[in-house]
């Protein structure tokens, strides 16, 4: 028997653009859901290094009509389907699944109920839980889009991924494995070292204190094919220098400074656009074998101002807001 939905909630919402301090609990209006789609019941969100950048305003341009307070940031989260628009053909009220919701006008998913496009929503992958399905939206789509569309990668072929041990880059680093590409992956500490050992890397090397040109040379002697650069400090830059002449290095707008490669070489910035097509390759290529999805911490939604402020700071993976 389908729930009743109420008419408010709470949020952990923003009556004025700002540092994490204006984020409060606050009680608003459960969005509706539209004919194209499908609401939410919030089990948890996903932290994105984003989200104080959209907590700052960044976002106001770009939404539809522009911003009403108070405002509900969180570009993605799971839960269950509460409802489905008349148009909605691929979810039915009772799946649970994950949704990607970066500038909605209705609010994002730092709430108990949040509408999504139906085609930015996809089932929670067999071997997650919801909760490791929340965090996954954004940076699993940023990752496909980068390791597929821009990379173009193929099987057997030699990856630099510059931040590996983050929230996106240990997704990209499964992904690329499950393609079929050798993984040399750049990561953040001796802790950020020993994840992506244990999710796969052919080689890794910390980005603080090791060689990391040197782990290059030694991984692919004949020059990388392809770089994904995620963060762009310490040794990069000389690490890009070692891609092969035809060679291509791809980040997400976002990635400062940009990085530059050497000549030959096609340096590409892409955003993680959603739709329906990338997050059905994104399920397909989770759902083929074990996948880890790590979630360094879980906040309670009041300590949603707490959770921005340490997704600043060194951490493995994701961070996730518990909503219900």
């Amino acid at each position: 028997m389908a729930q009743a939905i109420p008419d408010t909630m709470k949020a952990a919402a923003l009556d004025k653009f700002g540092g994490p301090e204006v984020i409060g609990i606050k009680t608003v209006k459960v969005p509706s859901c539209g004919d194209d789609e499908i609401l939410l019941r919030v089990d948890a969100a996903g932290i994105g290094a984003w989200d104080a950048w959209e907590v700052g305003g960044g976002l106001a341009d770009m939404i539809e009509g522009g911003p009403r307070f108070p405002y509900v940031p969180g570009s993605d989260g799971a839960g269950e389907v509460v409802a489905v628009g008349k148009n909605v053909k691929n979810f039915k009220v009772g799946d649970r699944a994950y949704g990607f919701a970066f500038g909605s006008p209705k609010g994002g998913f730092y709430a108990e109920f949040t509408a999504v496009k139906a085609e930015n929503a996809a089932r929670v992958p067999q071997g997650l839980s919801i909760q490791q399905a929340a965090t996954l939206a954004a940076d699993g789509i940023t990752a496909l889009r980068g390791l597929e569309d821009q990379l173009q990668l193929k099987s057997g072929q030699r990856l630099l991924i510059f931040g590996a041990s983050g929230g996106l880059g240990h997704i990209a680093l499964q992904l690329a494995r499950r393609l079929g590409a050798k993984v040399l992956a750049v990561a953040s500490g001796e802790d950020g070292v020993a994840l992506v050992r244990r999710l796969g890397a052919d080689a890794a090397v910390d980005g603080r204190s090791g060689d990391v040109e040197k782990a290059c040379r030694e991984f692919a002697p004949d020059g990388l094919d392809a770089a994904l650069v995620l963060a762009n400090r310490g040794a990069c830059e000389a690490a890009l220098k070692l891609v092969r002449k035809g060679g291509r290095i791809a980040y997400p707008n976002g990635v400062e400074p940009a990085p530059k490669g050497p000549a030959g070489v096609k340096t590409m910035a892409y955003d993680g656009l959603p739709g329906a097509d990338v997050l059905q390759r994104l399920n397909a290529l989770i759902e083929a074998g074990p996948f880890h999805l790590e979630v360094g911490q879980t906040y309670p939604m009041a300590e949603a101002a707490k959770a921005q402020q340490d997704v600043a700071r060194h951490h493995l993976g994701k961070l996730a807001l518990r909503i219900h």
